[in-house]
């Protein structure tokens, strides 16, 4: 029976070698060098005595790519009637049976022919892994599930063929190909990515240096993502309560007032300078409950269409509760609001501070004054 994405996120450890390792390089466009890269990486491998085979690479004509294929074992590609026309697809049965150590697999994001046994290609790829079958693959950003809105919307591209985003998430390592959009534009032009006769029409497309760009972007927030999760994970097995500053995240703790939507302004625009991630946290205390619950979902909806992640969290205090959020998200700078209070309520919100402080790991503080009740 196949395993659900939960189950397949669970078992991709690098501990558990019962089942392959996926490695994918990753590309903003067609013509950066993602299947170039893979095979080189392969021809290093195999030189150094892994058993490596061509499971299959497109080569789209391109007289580099085929080069270096040829240095490869390849295995045949099983042929598919459809419809009266004859297509070539990945013979998984063949490489299941061959056992390679590592086997590649290009475009991972492929539709298969109908009458092969899985309908995509990456579902291909998961019965290799699931062989104990190392597998190097290939993927663009635009064919990432979660993405393709996004490239649609100023590409004006519908991008048909797209892998689930937790396909990427068990990939143990994940590589960009970068190439600066106007090295990419003069591939374009020499003829090294498509025929002659297709070049004039992708520059004024999908080409276009401003479409480069922000797929480019897009392609490096993603590997920036997952290199974020594989340090969140190391520092959790590690036990690490140290935060390591490589990137900023903020959060800002937040009540029911309506006034602490001033707060959350302040602390989405310090985010935005800083291209930090932001989390509102709300501290419910057990056994007070919440007096306003409109309010407070008002606020964090606010929150939510700043950018920031909305947290209700349950407590005995606020400030241990923070804490807590603190160490276990590696927050690295936490906004508190102060209204002019004066008296008890001032000493009580000091008092709260310090415990915060007291209790959470190093993390910048910042105090925000707000207009007093």
């Amino acid at each position: 029976m196949p395993k659900t994405p939960e189950e397949w996120l669970e078992v991709t450890t690098p501990a558990q070698k019962s089942k392959g390792v996926l490695k994918l390089f990753l590309g903003y466009a067609p013509g950066v060098g993602k299947t170039y890269s893979m095979l080189s990486e392969a021809i290093r491998r195999h030189s150094r005595g892994e058993d490596i085979v061509i499971g299959l690479v497109e080569t789209h004509g391109r007289k580099g790519i085929a080069e270096l294929a040829s240095q490869l074992e390849s295995v045949p590609r099983r042929k598919i009637d459809y419809k009266g026309t004859v297509f070539e697809e990945m013979d998984v049965d063949a490489i299941l049976a061959r056992k390679p150590q590592v086997a590649l697999v290009d475009e991972l994001a492929h539709t298969n022919i109908p009458g092969t046994r899985h309908r995509k290609r990456y579902e291909d790829v998961l019965e290799l892994l699931e062989a104990n079958i190392d597998v190097i693959s290939t993927v663009n950003i635009q064919h990432i599930e979660s993405v393709a809105p996004t490239v649609n919307a100023f590409t004006g591209v519908i991008v048909r063929e797209t892998v689930p985003d937790w396909v990427l998430q068990i990939s143990q390592e994940t590589v960009m190909v970068d190439l600066t959009p106007e090295a990419l534009q003069n591939r374009m032009k020499r003829g090294d990515v498509y025929h002659k006769e297709k070049i004039e029409q992708a520059l004024r497309n999908f080409f276009r240096r401003g479409n480069l760009i922000a797929l480019r972007e897009l392609a490096l927030r993603q590997v920036a993502e997952q290199v974020d999760r594989s340090l969140s994970s190391y520092m959790d097995e590690q036990d690490i309560q140290k935060n390591w500053a490589v990137r900023e995240r903020i959060a800002v703790c937040i009540s029911a007032n309506p006034r602490a939507q001033y707060l959350l302004a302040r602390a989405a625009r310090m985010a935005r300078r800083m291209d930090a991630e932001l989390y509102a946290v709300h501290v419910d205390i057990e056994r007070s409950g919440t007096k306003n619950e409109k309010s407070l979902e008002a606020n964090l909806q606010f929150a939510e269409s700043l950018g920031a992640k909305p947290v209700r969290l349950k407590g005995t205090n606020v400030a241990g509760t923070a804490a807590q959020f603190v160490r276990d998200k590696h927050v690295t700078q936490m906004i508190f609001g102060r209204s002019a209070g004066e008296g008890w309520r001032k000493i009580r919100y000091l008092n709260a501070i310090n415990r915060f402080l007291r209790d959470a790991p190093a993390v910048d503080v910042h105090i925000v004054t707000q207009e007093s009740d």
